[in-house]
């Protein structure tokens, strides 16, 4: 897939820490039956790589990208387990290069690094963290000079917020962990997950 058929797949995508294998069937499908179709795992977890093969399984129609990529490494073994897409939370000039791989979101936080990004061949680009970098007011600025330029804003970001986000037009979705938070996914509480899930969904706009 490319980012653009990615992102418009994409409402909110659910940034995802799965600390137990088998929680990950039952999260994946609770998120695709709340109607979410991107979803986004951390490797922050001991089996975030096993994570991306369980859910696909559980939910073979869920596009299932791997966050938290810093180093090539860790885009080899992202892609290596089944990983439909990239997102890190900065990016490197050598990171650029290895991200090239596989669809991708660099992440940036200023004007200077989504140029740099743009330069490297990105036009999608994950804004984080998205509050404490200045939010809404400051994807607002950079529409003006850098109106080609696509922004997922993650960090911070509450259920409340994703709509502003979203009516921007240099937004193309929404990171948010409050759909399945890691004290949700622990308790087993897909009930709620998929709660969280389909109002996320509608929020498409």
């Amino acid at each position: 897939m490319r980012v653009d058929e990615i992102l418009k797949a994409a409402s909110v995508i659910p940034v995802l820490e799965v600390e137990r294998l088998a929680d990950a069937a039952p999260l994946a499908a609770a998120l695709a039956a709340g109607g979410l179709r991107v979803v986004e795992l951390t490797l922050r977890t001991a089996c975030a790589l096993d994570a991306v093969a369980a859910m696909k399984k559980a939910a073979p129609a869920l596009i299932v990208g791997m966050g938290t990529i810093r180093t090539g490494d860790d885009v080899e073994r992202a892609l290596a387990a089944g990983a439909d897409f990239l997102v890190s939370p900065g990016a490197s000039p050598s990171l650029l290069v290895s991200m090239h791989a596989a669809p991708a979101l660099p992440g940036v936080a200023t004007a200077s690094e989504a140029m740099t990004s743009y330069e490297a061949g990105y036009r999608a680009m994950k804004f984080f963290p998205a509050e404490p970098a200045g939010g809404i007011a400051y994807l607002k600025s950079l529409a003006g000079p850098l109106p080609d330029i696509l922004f997922c804003p993650t960090g911070g970001i509450s259920a409340d917020k994703a709509p502003d986000y979203l009516a921007l037009p240099n937004v193309a979705c929404v990171g948010g962990s409050w759909i399945a938070t890691r004290a949700m996914i622990r308790a087993g509480d897909w009930a709620a997950i998929e709660a969280n899930a389909r109002r996320a969904s509608a929020m498409k706009v």
